[in-house]
């Protein structure tokens, strides 16, 4: 279902203002000043989204990441999916949807990034199987016996970590010209791999969501150093998987 906007949808600044650093509205901030410098999200790219409660804060639309303000944030009804807050200068992300998708699934945060690893890993995936003579489409990013594969959980509703002999498993879901787009793939690769925390988007970059705040941004860190690491590999010629 749409987000639709609510009569008071231009006001409810109280929905955004607090000193709590940890609070969503400064905490989406911060994340998005953190990615811009780590190089995961340029001009406007990228995106990131906290559940608290029934809200869900999200980053907007066409501000540039690093210049993120507490008053650029848009606030939805998670229930109801209308906007209890919409910066009236500003469009919402494109990536809502998406982000929603996440939070129907228990996420509590879910981060969208354009790093060049994640791209590249597709990129390299979908080569390897136009060299095998294989259709691309419905690939997944694998990889095993990596040490920082500790850092992605088993699955939803499993409790501990993968571990170094355990096999990460990413599927990768086609771009679209229109990001919103992309939702019926991404909630398609969710149910089809349930145990997943990421979707990679070909040519695109990556979504990848957690419990909350702390989780989402581990494991996207934890993401990205293994499709940097993965991109490595394959210019060495070592395999991804035994």
């Amino acid at each position: 279902m749409a987000a639709t906007e609510s009569a008071s949808a231009g006001t409810n600044d109280h929905l955004i203002t607090s000193s709590d650093p940890e609070h969503p509205a400064n905490h989406i901030c911060t994340l998005c000043r953190s990615f811009y410098n780590l190089g995961w999200v340029g001009g406007t790219g990228g995106g990131t989204s906290i559940k608290r409660g029934p809200h869900i804060f999200i980053a907007p639309s066409g501000v540039q990441k690093e210049l993120m303000q507490p008053h650029n944030i848009f606030v939805l009804e998670h229930a109801n999916r209308s906007y209890l807050r919409k910066p009236l200068e500003l469009k919402p992300s494109a990536c809502t949807p998406l982000f929603l998708a996440a939070f129907d699934r228990g996420a509590g945060c879910c981060i969208h990034t354009h790093s060049q690893w994640a791209v590249l890993v597709t990129l390299l995936v979908e080569q390897e199987a136009h060299a095998k003579g294989e259709d691309p489409m419905g690939k997944c990013f694998e990889i095993e016996k990596i040490e920082q594969i500790k850092g992605i959980p088993k699955g939803r509703g499993k409790s501990g970590m993968l571990g170094f002999f355990d096999k990460l498993v990413v599927p990768i879901i086609e771009n679209t010209a229109h990001e919103e787009d992309l939702t019926q793939s991404l909630e398609e690769a969710m149910e089809k791999y349930p145990d997943t925390y990421a979707v990679l988007v070909r040519r695109h970059g990556v979504y990848v969501w957690g419990d909350n705040v702390q989780k989402a941004k581990t494991q996207a860190e934890s993401m990205d150093y293994l499709f940097r690491l993965a991109v490595e590999m394959k210019r060495l010629g070592l395999p991804w998987v035994a």
